[in-house]
């Protein structure tokens, strides 16, 4: 039955559903981690595609499978055209089949308001609205092309997008209050101006013309010596003025129609921020196209929440707990480092679908104390007990007390790796950590027969002096005191441990008398284990020979997903 419901009912309901609050940010050293019904809680979320949460049939369809895909949050559009078909007449129909069907299926949901924009397009707008563009304005390009766009100057475009989604807030309140099942909430979808990187409409014009804000000037001088480089290098460029108009503090320029922009999203979705917390009070944030492939404002959506417009939204938008970007393009770690900030927690609200999800996951939340991660499409991916999400997915529920408690405290490390970026190095006090692509062994076809490199991926935690856990896929780790490392020439030996060849080969050790005094460790145990909700490990396997080189590494090969707890020792 569509639940037509007056607003002066939600008004009086959203005071009860105010106050329950079953998800917060907490910090946890220097992390800053989710946490429900409060507990840590990673996010091992999917979302689904644009219109697979319209009808109630797919929604009853998809949920299910997603239990098995072993997620534990599902991210979830909501629909403002199909939320308020006709003006003031609201169906929270396909809002209560979702908390229903999450509920059922033991899933998290993090919703995403498609209010004003998605993509930067004004596509899910009701038609109404759409209809009425004297009344709802859009923006303009620099040639006074009217866009796709809604003017984020508009007051009016404001107060119908505020209304329907305060409605639906006040709805979500009361319907969830007991349960909890929605532990997050993404305002608007990739917002942001497209053909121009403003917009020109009459008001946009007024205002770029107009003074900067002295709110945004203040928080520039307060907080000069920790801006993003890019915004400081184009305040310092035209004198770190403390006055004046967008183009005379920041220049002329694309970046500064930008900058312009980005300030007004951000004011925009700050006063719709402002609706959610008086309503639900759950972690709130705002997603980002990213600017890739030297792209020019405009070319991508301009003045989105992009890391190099930090500071704008940050001043602009306080109530938005923090920014995320949608990663598609290659560079992923690059993009991660990006979002990864002493004062942005990292969350990837949309990733590419692929075969290389699990051991993405696995690294963000081992290299940048993570949120989650949510592949996009997720109805699209196997259900299969053997695909790589599923696999990586199951190991990291059981890894998530031991992540959980480890983070913000410097004791994990994760690792990314293809057929590009093979190795890395990590220095952890006296130790060095070698980390490789499982198909670095020499032994392995794959590695020379021109298959494909999946991408490996794992985390490497601390527990304490000489013991670890590595878990993930298709990695291999050397451990080694600096001294040993420093003195020590790698030498290709076959899978046998045997030397290749004894022509012309040069010794491992330099000088035997360098050794004298000098410590090594070697590999005590490697045992495969599983792990208990409460942390505890239980053992499934021991791991030696031919299996860890005779003491040589720890390897995890490829298609398998394994947690591996391994001890060191030291010898000399």
């Amino acid at each position: 039955m569509i639940r037509k419901i007056a607003f002066t009912i939600f008004v009086l309901l959203a005071a009860s559903g105010a106050m329950a609050q079953h998800s917060k940010l907490q910090k946890s050293g220097t992390a800053t981690q989710l946490s429900v019904n409060n507990q840590p809680f990673l996010v091992l979320g999917g979302e689904l595609g644009n219109s697979s949460a319209s009808c109630t049939a797919d929604i009853e369809s998809i949920f299910p499978r997603l239990a098995k895909m072993s997620l534990n949050t599902v991210l979830v559009p909501i629909y403002w055209d199909l939320t308020e078909p006709t003006e003031g007449g609201f169906d929270f129909t396909l809002t209560q089949k979702i908390l229903d069907q999450a509920y059922e299926n033991n899933l998290k949901v993090v919703f995403l308001w498609f209010g004003a924009w998605k993509n930067s397009m004004s596509c899910y707008a009701p038609l109404w609205f759409k209809n009425d563009y004297n009344k709802y304005p859009r923006a303009y390009t620099k040639e006074g092309k009217p866009l796709e766009i809604a003017s984020a100057f508009s007051e009016n475009v404001f107060e119908a997008d505020n209304n329907a989604f305060s409605q639906w807030m006040n709805y979500v309140a009361q319907a969830d209050k007991d349960k909890g099942t929605v532990i997050m909430i993404q305002i608007e979808n990739e917002i942001g101006m497209l053909e121009d990187a403003r917009d020109y409409s009459k008001e946009a014009n007024a205002a770029f013309n107009a003074p900067i804000p002295s709110r945004l000037m203040n928080y520039l001088q307060k907080n000069k010596k920790k801006l993003h480089p890019s915004l400081l290098k184009k305040w310092e460029t035209n004198g770190y003025k403390k006055e004046g108009t967008w183009q005379e503090v920041f220049g002329d320029d694309l970046y500064t129609d930008e900058i312009f922009m980005a300030w007004q999203y951000a004011n925009y979705v700050e006063r719709l921020a402002q609706t959610a917390r008086r309503t639900y009070d759950v972690p709130l944030f705002v997603n980002a196209a990213m600017n890739s492939r030297n792209r020019q404002p405009g070319e991508y959506p301009s003045a989105g929440p992009l890391a190099h417009l930090i500071d704008i939204w940050q001043c602009g938008a306080p109530t938005i707990d923090f920014l995320s970007p949608d990663i598609y393009d290659t560079g992923f770690s690059d993009w991660c480092a990006k979002y990864d900030l002493p004062n942005n927690p990292l969350f990837i609200p949309e990733t590419r679908l692929c075969e290389n999800n699990g051991a993405r996951a696995f690294y963000v939340f081992g290299e940048h104390d993570a949120i989650g991660i949510s592949p996009f499409s997720i109805e699209d991916g196997s259900e299969s007990p053997e695909s790589s999400l599923v696999m990586g997915y199951n190991r990291l529920k059981e890894l998530a007390p031991i992540i959980s408690a480890q983070q913000g405290k410097g004791t994990m490390n994760g690792v990314l790796f293809d057929e590009q970026a093979k190795e890395r190095v990590i220095n952890k006090d006296n130790m060095l950590i070698t980390a490789r692509h499982y198909f670095t062994l020499p032994w392995d076809a794959r590695a020379t027969d021109g298959s494909t490199w999946p991408e490996g991926g794992g985390i490497i935690i601390e527990l304490g002096p000489y013991e670890y856990i590595v878990a993930g896929n298709g990695i291999v780790v050397e451990f080694a005191t600096k001294e040993e490392a420093n003195m020590s020439q790698r030498k290709q030996l076959g899978e046998d441990g045997f030397a290749e060849t004894g022509l012309n080969s040069t010794p491992t050790i330099a000088s035997t008398n360098n050794w004298q005094g000098v410590p090594r460790v070697g590999i005590g145990t490697v045992d495969e284990v599983n792990i208990a909700s409460d942390g505890n490990l239980k053992y499934i396997r021991r791991l030696n020979g031919d299996q860890t080189h005779q003491g040589r590494h720890v390897r995890i090969p490829v298609g398998q997903y394994s947690i591996l707890h391994v001890k060191l020792y030291e010898y000399k």
